[in-house]
């Protein structure tokens, strides 16, 4: 069976990604920045006998990412799949959000799966075998305020990862982007909470949104399920959206304009919830 190493597994859509490919047969080795702070996984495997070795790596490093990385091809051989599903989200408008934040987006969300994309071509290159897949977002096609630095990190990963697809497939390469919705994640419950008062009011409208929606979201088990058939099936699809709100909201955006996206997010918030529930039902 093939070897997988996934990012970003001390919880959520990594997490619930490790134990669905150890549960399919899968030798996994799950990254995570502080294994120490985030025991789950490793006591899931223990209580169900699954093949996960947890792996410190913190994907903002290019000494632990290629260290880990090394250590792993070392003990047990060729990576066949790597899942870069390390992310982190930062909300705020661009006036008033720190540069920091915009860097610390940029520097996981796109660095960082570059740093880890690099640390494996060669090898899979050489063996002209291999599966990439990012996890993207719905952000990475859909841009609204508050979330300038996340979209923008994903937006930036979409573009490379699309390269990169170019690059690698006469190589047997398969590169592949997963687009999850909302799902429900201490992430997206983050997005949810109140942040620091603002002059802009798109946290409020967003942060309504994001509460609405989690009261009835979608596991990140679905979103795990999805990443174990693309990295397992036979196809060359790029983009998978994944989640009942994902595919909607592409398309809701697809049917406009910019300007008339531009001014539907600089409007009010009665027009813009009244627009959501004509379009959505919500």
């Amino acid at each position: 069976m093939p070897t997988i190493l996934i990012t970003g597994t001390s919880k959520g859509i990594g997490y619930e990604a490790a134990l669905a490919f150890a549960r399919a047969g899968h030798t996994v080795h799950a990254a995570m920045r502080n294994p120490g702070q985030s025991p789950a996984l490793a006591a899931q495997a223990a209580q169900e006998n699954l093949p996960i070795h947890i792996v410190t790596m913190d994907v903002d490093s290019d000494a632990s990412v290629t260290a880990a990385i090394e250590t792993i091809l070392s003990k047990h051989g060729p990576i066949d799949v790597l899942v870069n599903n390390a992310g982190i989200e930062r909300m705020g408008s661009v006036e008033e959000l720190a540069l920091a934040d915009f860097r610390a987006c940029m520097e996981t969300n796109y660095f960082g799966v570059i740093r880890c994309t690099q640390a494996l071509i060669p090898h899979m290159r050489e063996r002209r075998s291999g599966r990439i897949i990012n996890v993207s977002s719905v952000a990475g096609r859909i841009s609204s305020a508050p979330s300038a630095a996340y979209a923008s990190s994903k937006w930036a990963l979409e573009g490379m990862t699309e390269a990169l697809a170019g690059e690698l497939k006469a190589f047997n390469i398969r590169v592949a982007l997963i687009q999850p919705g909302i799902i429900d994640t201490s992430m997206a419950q983050n997005i949810g909470a109140a942040g620091n008062p603002s002059i802009y009011p798109h946290r409020a409208r967003f942060s309504a949104m994001f509460s609405a929606t989690l009261q009835n979201a979608a596991p990140p088990s679905l979103v795990a399920e999805k990443i174990l058939a693309v990295a397992t099936g036979d196809g060359w699809q790029l983009r998978h959206p994944v989640g009942p709100d994902a595919l909607p909201f592409l398309n809701w955006r697809a049917k406009m304009t910019d300007e008339e996206w531009v001014h539907l997010n600089a409007g009010d918030d009665e027009t813009f919830f009244a627009v959501l529930a004509r379009d959505f039902g919500a």
